[in-house]
């Protein structure tokens, strides 16, 4: 049996008749006028739905049309960059294809491929589980790839749709490994060649493997950032928080500079200000407004730097750290991280301090996980922290935000929103009518007494809860149609 030479292949590959032209596009989508690919069709042959198979590319570049009983190649005219290399594994694979495209004056505009078979089987291929539905959303949310890039040099000899097994994973690096961050190709072709190494032990197999799937996991999108509308801006504010007038306006001058520069805010943003007033809530609004994905960081329960960075591949039980699972669980590198208290970062025991570990997340010039081992980007990276003491923050990380501080809420606009918005909120929640509880003004004066030394909002939220519940319970049980809250009654209530 004649052994099957796979760097021969790879110089046929380069011999052979090369067709196409390349586009190089970012665009997110494909129709006829920004089709995936064009082939040629002069015979007018092609259906709007026409299935068949890609030709290897050792043959020259083309499509095998099914109904076409001479079964002569129809040569690819132009292919999108990023598509290249699937359409050489599809066609070394011997995948059946759909095509579903359009006639056009430069050929048939192909704008759709989807998957219908495998031809010859031999070992078990990704594209038997949806692997190339996978893949082509992958490559449309995907920077063209640099022309300098050298295709056929990362042709390397899937289960699932996570990348976790080395199928998919080789599959995955062989048809858009030309899309990835030049540090992140050649970290996982790296990677991918110790997964499969048998002179390594199979601790070190499993954890390549695992940090293979982590970081091909993640979208590495591109950090042009669309515009914001900042009237819809103030509204997302607005529903929110009420007040703060002056605070809603600094936010949004920060974040609308998107507008002219298409990139993140040079800074991210700190809120500070007393417990309770609404600075994790403007984070989540924020986050809304950019659409952005996020996660959260708890300063106060990180006491060892390795908690963010993770820990070495040299031990057993090593893992990534907080942030690196936060890109894996947003499976994006684009992400706003909400940082809170962060006036609680400095207080490590001994090991490090956690909030250097921040300044390299805030930097902008590329973060390294321990157990990832890589140097990825952090330029989609955009951070909002939340503090109660200004004085706890030092001075080189005060200088990575723009600083906005949250002043109290005064007595009258506490009134206001226990009114229309706390208590409207709770009775929403809990199926309670307007009309079956009753607060007087005297009652409301109460409530407004008894918390007039409290910061925030956070207890009259609280007391809202605990009078309406007590409403509720009043009308199930002792049959009441509507409770009416007098001054005695809220004192007795709220203590």
């Amino acid at each position: 049996m004649p052994v099957f030479d796979f760097n021969q292949e790879k110089k046929d590959a380069v011999k052979a008749d090369k067709t196409y032209r390349l586009v190089y596009t970012s665009d997110h989508f494909a129709d006829a006028s920004h089709p995936i690919m064009v082939l040629a069709d002069a015979e007018g042959v092609f259906l709007h739905h026409s299935s068949g198979m890609f030709t290897s590319p050792t043959k020259g570049t083309g499509f095998i049309y099914d109904e076409d009983k001479e079964k002569v190649p129809h040569d690819i005219l132009q292919i999108d960059a990023r598509f290249e290399n699937l359409i050489k594994w599809l066609g070394e694979n011997h995948i059946m294809v759909r095509l579903s495209g359009q006639k056009t004056e430069a050929g048939y505009a192909v704008y759709k491929i989807q998957e219908t078979g495998v031809a010859m089987r031999g070992t078990k291929l990704s594209g038997e589980n949806g692997f190339l539905q996978f893949m082509i959303d992958r490559l449309f949310q995907s920077d063209a790839p640099s022309e300098a890039v050298v295709d056929l040099d990362e042709i390397e000899d899937a289960d699932d749709m996570k990348l976790t097994s080395i199928q998919s994973i080789t599959d995955y690096l062989t048809c858009a490994g030309s899309t990835l961050p030049d540090n992140i190709r050649l970290w996982a072709r790296r990677n991918l060649a110790v997964a499969k190494s048998t002179e390594v032990t199979p601790e070190e197999r499993r954890h390549a493997q695992r940090a293979l799937s982590i970081m091909l996991n993640i979208q590495w999108k591109n950090t042009d950032f669309q515009p914001i509308d900042p009237v819809e801006a103030r509204r997302i504010l607005d529903e929110e928080l009420y007040g703060l007038e002056s605070v809603k306006q600094r936010i949004i001058e920060t974040i609308i500079q998107i507008n002219r520069t298409h990139t993140l805010p040079a800074y991210g943003i700190l809120l500070i200000g007393p417990a309770g007033t609404g600075k994790s809530q403007i984070a989540y609004a924020v986050a809304k407004i950019l659409k952005m994905s996020w996660t959260t960081l708890e300063m106060s329960s990180i006491n060892d730097p390795e908690q963010l960075t993770g820990s070495s591949r040299i031990y057993a039980n090593a893992k990534p750290g907080l942030i690196m699972e936060a890109f894996a669980n947003a499976e994006s590198s684009n992400l706003l991280f909400i940082i809170n208290e962060l006036d609680k970062a400095s207080s490590g025991k001994g090991n490090g301090n956690p909030a250097d570990v921040l300044l390299t997340l805030l930097d902008n010039l590329g973060f390294t996980d321990n157990y990832v081992e890589c140097n990825i980007p952090t330029t989609g990276v955009y951070p909002i922290a939340t503090a109660n003491d200004r004085e706890a923050i030092s001075a080189p990380l005060m200088s990575r935000f723009a600083v906005i501080e949250l002043p109290d809420y005064t007595l009258e606009e506490k009134r206001v929103i226990f009114t229309n918005f706390a208590m409207p909120k709770v009775l929403k929640r809990i199926g309670l009518r307007s009309e079956e509880i009753v607060i007087t003004e005297e009652a409301l004066d109460t409530v407004m007494d008894i918390f007039k030394n409290t910061s925030g909002i956070r207890d009259i939220e609280q007391a809202a809860e605990h009078i309406a519940a007590n409403a509720l319970y009043r009308i199930e049980v002792e049959k009441m149609t509507c409770v009416t809250y007098t001054p005695e009654m809220i004192r007795e209530l709220l203590g």
